[in-house]
This record gives C-alpha cells, sequence and structure tokens, in this order.
C-alpha cells in the first residue's frame, strides 16, 4: 500500500462504484454545459448542474445516514435526480446546444448510473448476511 493510500480516510461513500461514476457524470454535465448558450447560464445549464451534484450528494449523504431505511430513501432521491439530468441532456439536444456524439455518450453515463444506484437500492433491501 502507498503512502498516499494509507493516508487516505475512507468515508464510505467514496468507495461506492455508483458515487464514482456519479463523479464521472458531473464531469461530463459539466463539460457538455459549458459549451452550452450565454443565456443558458441562469436557467437551463443551473438547473442540470444542480441536479447532477445532487445525485452524488444523496448516494453519500444516504451512505453516511445512520440506517438502510434513509440510504434506501436518498437513493430513490439521487435516482429521480438522475432522471431530472436525463432530461435536461434531451432539452439541451432538442435545442441543438450539443451534438448527437455527444448526446449519446451523455445518457449513456446516465443509463450507467441509473443501473448501479438502482442495483445498490435493491442490495440494501435485502437482510444483512
Amino acid at each position: 500500500m502507498s503512502e498516499s493510500e494509507s493516508n487516505r480516510k475512507s468515508t464510505g461513500y467514496q468507495d461506492l462504484i455508483a458515487w464514482q461514476k456519479a463523479m464521472t457524470l458531473i464531469d461530463c454535465v459539466y463539460a457538455l454545459t459549458d459549451r452550452w448558450p450565454g443565456h443558458e447560464t441562469f436557467g437551463l445549464r443551473s438547473q442540470i448542474r444542480r441536479a447532477v451534484v445532487s445525485v452524488a450528494a444523496n448516494i453519500a449523504e444516504g451512505q453516511g445516514r445512520n440506517g438502510r431505511k434513509e440510504f434506501h430513501q436518498h437513493l430513490g432521491i439521487a435516482y429521480g435526480s438522475l432522471c431530472e439530468v436525463e432530461t435536461m441532456i434531451q432539452v439541451g439536444f432538442r435545442q441543438k446546444y450539443h451534438d448527437d456524439n455527444a448526446n449519446t455518450a451523455s445518457l449513456a453515463l446516465c443509463t450507467e448510473v441509473g443501473r448501479l444506484v438502482r442495483g445498490l437500492r435493491i442490495a440494501i433491501q435485502s437482510p444483512p448476511p
């Protein structure tokens, strides 16, 4: 184990693949929306950025809560925010703010994050081993 690895304090949520992919989605959405028109700065761009951050933030907050029920609830909120992000990506595409390749790549990442969040929700509903 390297020195940096031994000095890293894991808080739990950072080890979740769903959270890691949600962070990648944040990077993707920020890069995508950087190219959107300036008149969307306080409209759609701001809204999608808040929603995409909410996905990762709710995964982290839920994992940090006191029980499986609260974690499950926060994962549901994360999934709802993800659906909002997907919708706004499609709105941006329909308004011709980004091209088909960017749209496809962004939505594919959303699908992957959604699959991971849904899987995590199912896993924590099961009784502990």
